[in-house]
């Protein structure tokens, strides 16, 4: 076995796989830190909240300018209410109040166990349209035992005094008619404050389970 062939072979255990000590600045083009390679900006977990039986939740702190981008991840969001929607809405006086004027387009995709019936559609009934309403971000929401929501949203450059605040949903619920309903949202807060604070609570009832995840994402 050749030098060059022992050295690498060095670097995995019996059972192939790279150990650490493989991966270094020098083995990797200088690049310290794997994931900002491959996401293009590393995420940084900033707080997280768990529902119990709770009227809402609300961040408001760790939404300003250290990141150009924050996620949300829900993570199993069960309501106490039956067929119920999932919905948020944003704050600029650090959450006194949750009335930022936004524009939204929803659509929607379902997709049934049993009824062979499936589904794409725009929900105009869904979106806003320079509305200081809760934007509905799923719907259908079922109660049962197994059934809730999980997804992500995206809110880019939160704290900018120029620009809008641009915002995406995508989120997957289990819904109370035995199916699968994806809810795509886009919009803007149609306002050039900062916004500091956002809101989520069900339509009706309490939000019974489920957590919420803030994480902070650096620039590219």
């Amino acid at each position: 076995m050749g030098t060059i062939t022992r050295n690498a072979a060095n670097n995995f255990t019996t059972g192939g796989v790279i150990l650490p000590a493989a991966i270094n600045d020098t083995s990797v083009a200088s690049i310290s830190e794997l994931e900002n390679a491959a996401a293009g900006g590393a995420m940084t977990l900033i707080s997280e909240q768990t529902a119990s039986a709770s009227a809402s939740i609300s961040f408001t702190t760790g939404i300003d300018s250290t990141y150009p981008i924050y996620r949300f991840e829900f993570i199993n969001i069960h309501p106490q209410t039956d067929s119920v929607k999932f919905q948020f809405n944003l704050s600029t006086d650090g959450g006194s109040n949750y009335n930022v004027t936004k524009t939204t387009s929803h659509f929607w995709t379902a997709n049934y166990e049993t009824l062979g019936i499936d589904y794409f559609t725009y929900g105009d009934t869904l979106d806003l349209a320079q509305s200081t309403s809760f934007q509905i971000i799923t719907d259908n929401v079922g109660n049962e035992n197994d059934e809730s929501s999980s997804g992500t949203m995206t809110l880019f450059n939160p704290s900018s005094d120029t620009f809008v605040k641009h915002f995406m949903t995508d989120i997957n619920t289990y819904g109370q008619d035995n199916s699968s309903y994806r809810n795509l949202v886009a919009g803007y807060g149609n306002t050039t404050s900062a916004v500091d604070a956002i809101q989520f609570k069900m339509s009706s009832g309490n939000i019974d389970s489920g957590t919420i995840k803030l994480y902070g994402i650096s620039g590219s």
